[in-house]
């Protein structure tokens, strides 16, 4: 089934999801300022039968003219055809031939009436036989391009034209039945696609048929609402059949009320890429890390800081690092204190501490060992022994003592002497 008020949407990116329906606004002066048809492949059937006076087919002709100016027409927009027809039929040009409008008005003015009879069947037949052929300009199914015929006629057909226009339809042609003056409405009704009351047209005399041009225009062509800006969509507006729907920007979902978007919570799970911490900002996030971790230049990936790097510490002597943060750790000989920061010199001769057996002397962060009186440190520097005691001998004394070792001498080497004579 055609839709022939529908706008492509204006161009902002592609869409993540389909818009929905939103509320209509048309006018004949918004029409003015904001119409574009879309593209077609449009087939006037014009009836030049006897009963059509030349001065009336003049007016026909006017009237193709003035459709034309109202279409947006072109090889990639919508193509035109025109077929004449009485008892016989005539392609006057068909959709291949022009894509600019004067040329297809020149074509238009020269057209001649054939006269004699109205089968009207036979040109309904003759369009899908020769006209709707991708040799003559039809675009390819694949295309999406609607078909469309608008008969323009004042009589009767002479020829059964239900079974025809029934066949065309069902190919995807959708038909317009304009009646003039003398037409048979039945006759109308049995060729046009419905729904009816918007396929079927009539005015009583070739006088006026001007004045289908603009119903026309209201049919081939959608009021863009969203150009108008009387919509009101808090975002993105899309132009639809006439109508218009509401979008939301990237990073944004629309709310139930059709009209305003809310931002989507980025940083929830599987949205982000984040490698620890996500903060939402504005329908968008950014990527921040832990305390004692830095953001790599990827703006997703954190590593830890050297947080035992002069300045990010306050250990007194020793920083360990450890996964993004720190502990405090002191030399030999010292320990931390209760702050875990700071340190104290450990007492060395403290019970427990130190291997000496008697006496312990604390000296800075190390020990000497010494014994008590009457004792004397042994060589392992540990152990002590008991010290050895003797008298003391006065000089006098002394003098003494060497006196009679030196007549002992003395006397020993005399009976020495005598004893070997």
């Amino acid at each position: 089934m055609l839709v022939l008020v529908v706008l492509r949407p204006a161009a902002r990116g592609s869409p993540r999801r389909q818009p929905r329906p939103g509320g209509l606004s048309r006018s004949h002066a918004a029409a003015d300022t904001a119409c574009k048809n879309q593209p077609l492949d449009l087939v006037f059937i014009i009836d030049s039968s006897r009963s059509v006076r030349p001065e009336e087919f003049e007016k026909v002709k006017i009237f193709l003219s003035k459709m034309i100016d109202t279409l947006d027409v072109g090889e990639r927009t919508t193509r035109v055809a025109v077929m004449n027809y009485a008892s016989t039929v005539k392609v006057e040009f068909p959709l291949r031939a022009y894509f600019d409008k004067a040329s297809m008005k020149e074509a238009i003015s020269h057209i001649e009436p054939l006269s004699a009879g109205t089968m009207t069947g036979l040109a309904i037949q003759t369009a899908m036989d020769e006209v709707f052929t991708e040799e003559m300009g039809t675009r390819p199914a694949t295309f999406n391009i609607p078909k469309v015929v608008i008969v323009v006629t004042d009589g009767r057909p002479q020829d059964q034209v239900q079974d025809v226009a029934a066949s065309a339809r069902t190919a995807g042609i959708e038909i317009y039945a304009v009646g003039v003056d003398r037409a048979d409405m039945q006759s109308l009704r049995i060729m046009a696609s419905e729904p009816l009351d918007e396929h079927v047209f009539y005015v009583e005399t070739y006088g006026v048929i001007e004045k289908l041009t603009s119903k026309f225009r209201e049919t081939f062509c959608a009021v863009n609402v969203c150009a108008l800006g009387t919509h009101d969509c808090e975002q993105v507006c899309v132009s639809n059949s006439g109508s218009y729907l509401c979008d939301c920007y990237e990073g944004y979902t629309l709310n139930p009320d059709k009209r305003t978007c809310s931002a989507v919570d980025m940083c929830a799970p599987g949205r982000h890429e984040c490698d620890q911490i996500c903060v939402s900002n504005n329908g968008s996030y950014v990527c921040e890390c832990y305390e004692g971790y830095t953001l790599n230049p990827d703006k997703k990936t954190c590593s830890a800081k050297d947080m035992c790097a002069p300045g990010r510490h306050d250990c007194a002597q020793v920083c360990r690092s450890r996964d993004g943060s720190y502990s405090c750790d002191c030399y030999e000989g010292y320990t931390l204190n209760p702050d875990k920061k700071t340190c104290s010199a450990v007492d060395m001769c403290a019970p427990g501490r130190h291997d000496c057996e008697q006496v312990c002397v604390r000296d800075d962060l190390f020990y000497t060992c010494d014994c008590y009186q009457g004792y004397t440190l042994n060589p392992d520097k540990k152990t002590c022994s008991r010290a050895i005691t003797s008298s003391l001998v006065t000089t006098e004394e002394s003098c003494k003592c060497e006196a009679i070792a030196a007549l002992q001498d003395s006397v020993t080497s005399r009976l020495e002497a005598l004893s070997t004579k």
